[in-house]
């Protein structure tokens, strides 16, 4: 039970530690709205989400915000329209007097300006506070909907190794530990923690799953697969291990369909990628053109970085949406590739030689290294001479070709231990099915195989094995094997690996039997690993979508820089000398227009680099593409005499 503090507070997240100032202030002004039935609503959505801090510390935080916001947004609307010039605001009133009903046959009082300013900025404030509440509720909504997508792609694989443990023990705090210690299980490891946590509050585990059964987000597959495997693991062993069964096979099937729909998802995603990245640079031809015909186009605008024309916003603008949407498709290709595929993360090492060291197998390595030569070469090219956009671009060159290789290298790497690993897990299978012993299976491949980049890991594997002695107790002897499997999977360091072989240690720790453990790591290596296969596959499908794209963008715009521009170049001088025609002769700007359009193809180049790298292997190959597709971008323009 929570605690309360020294001032009768209690911390919902930590169960009796003391708030800090603010939120003790917030809590005292907040609190009392977590009882409105108004927010019962958001209450669920809370117990979904499953964050830290109480709910109604969460509550009290979101209102203070509120408050804070609606105060912020009231200032500056009312200092933003002091400041508007007059004649501007008597055109607004005028045109909101003619354009309301009733209001455009009333004779209205004229309005002193600072009241004006002042009510405005009150509805502003008052609008933007409670948009902030409301939001609040949508983050809670977001993060509930992010946890149960996250359970449905992992729960299949967590119901599999439970299979598995299910043949050494039926006991159900045991084997709920050990899935919810797999990190490769994502939220439904996390869940399977929440519930034995609950289970040591509460004394029983069955609660503890009853629990989190009502409060998870996944109502229709992970909670009512808590509460049939609490029924039948209270029936027994056999009863148990065959529910396991079916309800393995079927998350399959159903985790396949849902792949499916993804890779439909996944391809209109692509079609409307390419319409968006191609209308901005036909948006900028289209702009080009009409500057002719429309000098108002021309026509100076003020902001706050200075006097600009207002074609040359829109070109920026375009600028900036590309950008947007590269970004966003990058996201989203990395925001679906399922759980059990995911794309490998690189984590640096702590020191700087074994930084310098790491770079040919590390991109994160790799990243930092070539960071600084980088940025001094981008430098050097603008003292040079070089305009700063096309010293950053090649900057940006110089650091994605590199890094994006180190991660091309890498990931070749990882893919032959995978496909080592479901060589090796084979062969182990067949010595322990002739019953062999599993320290003398690893030996006996290790010494007959032909594992290619695994081999000095499987050596490893097999030396730490033998340690094991035959007049050992039998838990240490499970202890050193799976001592030795965990340093097994940390030197490998592919997700792969940690999935699959992960599997062996927790199930040995159970006491599952050795055979058939490694014949359900038979079928689910042989089922990642052509999953995976296919997964790759498909999305070179987006990785063509995106180069073709861009090559098509560098292709329409040199054709219009080269052939048309000059062509419209002389219509404007021509339109100019007759005084009958209104175009001004310095519409276009042949050397102003191909930066323009020169500016445009580079963003694109960005984008659908990020989007064909993301697809392929991740971020760090998104560095690769986009730079590549840069420098083609460059040489193309740069060689045609167009910059």
């Amino acid at each position: 039970m929570a605690t309360t503090d020294g001032d009768g507070i209690t911390n919902p997240a930590t169960g009796g530690q003391s708030l800090n100032v603010l939120d003790r202030g917030l809590y005292a002004l907040f609190s009392r709205h977590a009882d409105r039935p108004r927010h019962e609503r958001n209450r669920q959505r809370y117990r979904a989400a499953n964050l830290p801090t109480g709910f109604d510390v969460f509550l009290a935080r979101v209102y203070g915000l509120s408050w804070l916001t609606g105060l912020g947004l009231a200032l500056i609307v009312t200092l933003l329209t002091l400041a508007v010039p007059s004649g501007l605001v008597a055109t607004v009133a005028e045109f909101l007097q003619s354009g309301l009903p009733i209001l455009n046959r009333t004779a209205l009082p004229v309005i002193p300006r600072a009241y004006v300013a002042v009510g405005t900025g009150l509805v502003v404030g008052a609008l933007g506070k409670h948009v902030t509440v409301w939001f609040g509720g949508v983050y809670l909504r977001w993060v509930a909907a992010a946890r149960r997508s996250g359970i449905e792609r992992t729960l299949p694989g967590a119901v599999r190794y439970l299979q598995v443990l299910a043949s050494g023990s039926n006991d159900q705090r045991a084997m709920l530990r050990t899935v919810a210690d797999q990190d490769a299980y994502g939220e439904t490891a996390r869940a399977f923690r929440t519930a034995l946590n609950k289970a040591e509050l509460t004394g029983s585990v069955d609660e503890g799953l009853e629990m989190v059964a009502r409060d998870t987000p996944s109502k229709d597959l992970l909670a009512p697969f808590l509460l049939k495997f609490r029924e039948h693991a209270n029936q027994g062993a056999d009863a148990l291990a065959n529910y396991l069964q079916l309800e393995g096979r079927m998350l399959s099937n159903r985790q396949a369909r849902a792949r499916e729909r993804t890779g439909g998802f996944l391809e209109l995603l692509s079609e409307l990628f390419v319409v968006l990245l191609i209308l901005p640079a036909l948006f900028v031809l289209i702009l080009t053109v009409m500057s002719v015909l429309a000098p108002g186009l021309s026509t100076p605008v003020e902001t706050p970085l200075g006097s600009f024309a207002m074609r040359t916003l829109m070109v920026y603008a375009s600028v900036v949406f590309v950008l947007v949407v590269g970004a966003g498709a990058a996201l989203l290709v990395e925001g679906l590739r399922p759980a059990d595929h995911s794309v490998q993360r690189y984590r640096r090492p702590d020191g700087l030689l074994e930084t310098v060291f790491t770079v040919p197998t590390n991109p994160a390595s790799a990243a930092v290294v070539v960071l600084p030569f980088a940025g001094m070469l981008a430098i050097t090219l603008w003292s040079w001479g070089y305009r700063p956009i096309n010293a950053g671009l090649l900057g940006y060159v110089a650091f994605g070709l590199p890094v994006g290789a180190v991660a091309v290298r890498r990931a070749r790497i990882d893919d032959a231990k995978d496909r080592e690993i479901k060589d090796f897990v084979h062969a182990v299978s067949g010595h322990v099915s002739l019953g062999r012993p599993f320290p003398d299976a690893v030996e006996r491949v290790a010494r007959e195989v032909d594992l290619g980049p695994l081999q000095s890991d499987v050596n490893d594997l097999a030396f730490t094995m033998g340690l094991t002695t035959s007049g050992a107790r039998e838990s240490d002897t499970t202890d050193v094997q799976a001592a030795a499997l965990d340093g097994f999977v940390d030197r490998v360091g592919t997700p792969m690996a940690e999935q699959t072989i992960g599997l062996v240690t927790g199930a040995l720790d159970a006491g599952s039997d050795t055979e058939e453990v490694f014949e359900t790591l038979q079928t689910e290596i042989g089922r990642l690993y052509h999953a995976r296969k296919a997964l790759r596959s498909s999305l070179l499908v987006y990785v063509a979508v995106g180069w073709t794209t861009a090559l098509l963008v560098v292709g329409i715009m040199v054709a219009v820089t080269g052939y048309v521009l000059d062509g419209f170049s002389q219509l404007s001088a021509v339109a100019g000398a007759q005084s009958s025609i209104a175009i001004s002769p310095d519409t276009i700007d042949p050397a102003r227009d191909r930066f323009r359009f020169y500016l445009v193809t580079q963003a694109t180049m960005l984008a659908c680099g990020w989007f064909a790298g993301t697809a392929s292997r991740g971020r760090y190959e998104a560095l690769l593409h986009s730079g590549a597709l840069v420098a083609i971008a460059y040489v193309v323009f740069a060689g045609a005499g167009m910059i």
